[in-house]
């Protein structure tokens, strides 16, 4: 694993290990809730180039803890209605999680209604599974028939979220900082900003394209990206 380090809430660096090959991070204890807002970003922003290459090397069938050897343990947890897992030390001294089950703790993927199951299936046979990287039959699955997980996608709205709280933070100068009256209206003109973009990215040809190839959640990703440079 690499290690690289990212801004927290309070404005001390944090290192995080991580593996691009099998696409997963090693967060020592509590260090995925410190992300300040740019972080957050920053790792969409990795994860989006990692789905361009494809999927993640399969995992091992058991994994020790980087700090104390002990063997990790898997968990289950979930995040409002999106359930997600991980490998957590026994002495409490970090966790092993997969990109895609990091998007899931941070509540920006959720599962497909049926309604947006039958809208994709009028454009496009199969898709790749985001989770594993398998081909996902739409004509006969709403789920990957090798890992379970499924059809889920990045929720844009979420995205849209994170990208006004950026605007609102860059700002703000470092030092003595004041409350701006406007922030409000600024957050909420900027949402209707994304979500219209976003809106319009999901109507393109170029979507469906994406979605077929590097899967639900990587389509989102892209259009993230898209965005963000027109900004």
């Amino acid at each position: 694993m690499t290690s690289q380090s990212f801004d927290s809430h309070l404005g001390t660096p944090i290192v995080i290990d991580l593996c691009r090959a099998c696409q997963v991070f090693w967060f020592d204890s509590r260090e995925s809730l410190r992300l300040a807002p740019g972080a957050t970003l920053a790792l969409f922003r990795l994860i989006g180039d990692c789905a361009e290459t494809g999927p993640p090397r399969p995992a091992p069938a058991a994994a020790a803890c980087p700090r104390c050897g002990a063997r990790l343990q898997r968990t289950h947890d979930r995040q409002r209605n999106v359930a997600f897992q991980y490998l957590k030390c026994p002495a409490e001294h970090g966790r092993l999680t997969s990109f895609m089950d990091f998007l899931r703790e941070k509540n920006f993927v959720r599962p497909l209604s049926a309604a947006q199951i039958d809208e994709l299936r009028r454009h496009v046979q199969q898709v790749q599974c985001s989770s594993c990287g398998a081909a996902i039959d739409l004509a006969r699955e709403s789920a990957c028939a090798h890992c379970g997980s499924p059809l889920s996608m990045l929720d844009l709205k979420q995205a849209g979220d994170l990208v006004a709280q950026l605007r609102a933070a860059d700002a703000v100068r470092t030092g003595e900082r004041s409350v701006d009256p406007a922030l409000p209206m600024h957050l909420e003109r900027a949402r209707r900003e994304v979500d219209a973009a976003f809106a319009a990215f999901e109507q393109e040809d170029r979507w469906f394209t994406d979605a077929s190839s590097i899967g639900l959640v990587g389509a989102g990703l892209r259009a993230v990206a898209r965005w963000l440079g027109r900004s």
